[in-house]
């Protein structure tokens, strides 16, 4: 008999999250198939005003006009986005993430008070599986105040958040039913905060966005789901932790953290999709840095610094987010005052390439997303008010808006069911 195989990294972290996850693989084959026939629903999260019976709460400038998480329904032809619904909020659910299931949403609602106490809340939602409607199932506190990004651990049995105007981190163990419990840990980042002057910063740049404290910016699970990764943009470090997925623990990994070029602000990242590489974008020092993942021991190895701003650029950016496309070949950086998004290579070895750029059609591209088919990127143009379009061509990596503009106050992201 000949032996079976051998897995490829990506197979086995692949299996190794299912196996993490319980045994997770048929409910979500069946997921995917009842998905398949649904009609794709975008929900965008918002900035908001506060409603009539709330105080008065922080959030990111210019707030106001959105009016919670607003639902559309996608034309998988155009990429046009209709209308179908609005679950209104006053809170700015700024972050959204499904579990794998998509069965359940949670916000990161980024303000800094609930009643008396100063933090920031996560909301728990169920998502009807015929119209994608939600129903609040329940409101817990952050751990922080204003929290700017959570995510689902692969597991599917925590929700991990990241304060930003708190400087902290959080677990919040997801119920049976989906709901939100309080927090079985959070972790108050230390440290020293960087310079005002981004070392990286483009010439002629006055940015400056969060070097005045700490700021937990982003968290994430490696594709494994033993070590959770977070970003603090004001002591320019990516923090690393050891989790513990029975209990719902951080513990400092060794080394504990990878620091960036002082000032630099690492905002975003993400994993390459074999889980050997990973990008993290620099919000005042508008760059990307390619780091080697060590999954075995969660340590991370700087090997390339690259401008996401197109060759000569000169003056004030601020970075957001970046993504990869699901085959690999090409990372994706925005960028906010030059308003474009960067489009970049993949080399055989991880390292990027500057290929071209593409105009948002708007003003402050906070993060984009692409569709479940990934024929369509979408830009939430926060202070433009809008989401825009693009087809994206998957063999050259480039963008091409296709024309339609949708109305949104003050959209801060999009995900897709």
């Amino acid at each position: 008999m000949q032996s079976p195989p051998p897995l490829s990294r990506r197979s086995l972290l692949t299996s190794s999250a299912v196996l993490v996850g319980g045994g997770l693989l048929q409910p979500l084959m069946a997921a995917d198939a009842a998905r398949a026939k649904a009609p794709v629903i975008a929900y965008v999260g918002t900035y908001t005003s506060p409603l009539a019976n709330m105080r008065p709460t922080q959030v990111d400038l210019p707030p106001g006009n959105g009016r919670g998480i607003h639902l559309f329904e996608m034309d998988r032809t155009t990429g046009a986005l209709t209308p179908c619904g609005l679950h209104e909020m006053g809170t700015s659910p700024s972050a959204l993430a499904f579990n794998a299931a998509k069965t359940h949403l949670y916000s990161a609602n980024e303000t800094e008070r609930i009643g008396d106490d100063e933090a920031g809340s996560v909301s728990a939602f169920t998502v009807d599986p015929n119209t994608g409607a939600l129903s609040l199932l329940n409101t817990v506190s952050s751990g922080g105040k204003g929290p700017a990004h959570l995510s689902v651990h692969p597991s599917g049995k925590f929700v991990l958040v990241a304060n930003y105007f708190g400087g902290s981190v959080a677990v919040l163990p997801i119920l049976p039913d989906g709901s939100l419990g309080a927090a079985s840990d959070v972790k108050k980042d230390t440290g020293t905060v960087g310079p005002t002057k981004a070392k990286n910063a483009p010439p002629g740049s006055f940015a400056f966005s969060g070097h005045d404290q700490t700021h937990a910016h982003m968290i994430e699970s490696d594709p494994g789901g033993r070590f959770v990764l977070h970003a603090d943009l004001g002591t320019d470090e990516i923090l690393i932790w050891r989790f513990d997925a029975a209990k719902g623990l951080l513990t400092a990994n060794d080394p504990p953290a990878v620091s960036l070029p002082p000032g630099d602000g690492p905002r975003h990242f993400a994993f390459h999709p074999e889980g050997r590489w990973f990008y993290s974008i620099q919000e005042e020092g508008s760059t990307i840095t390619l780091f080697d993942y060590d999954a075995e021991r969660g340590r991370l190895a700087s090997r390339q610094t690259i401008s996401s701003l197109p060759p000569g650029f000169a003056g004030s950016n601020f970075c957001s987010e970046i993504m990869l496309s699901a085959d690999g070949r090409f990372v994706y950086a925005g960028n906010r005052l030059h308003d474009s998004i960067g489009i970049f290579s993949v080399g055989a070895d991880g390292t990027l390439t500057f290929v071209t750029e593409e105009w948002t059609r708007g003003n402050y591209p906070r993060s984009f997303s692409f569709d479940p088919s990934g024929e369509f990127l979408y830009c939430c143009n926060q202070r433009a008010d809008n989401v825009t379009a693009f087809r994206v061509n998957k063999k050259k990596g480039t963008l091409s808006f296709t024309g339609h503009y949708t109305p949104v106050g003050n959209p801060s992201i999009i995900v897709f069911r």
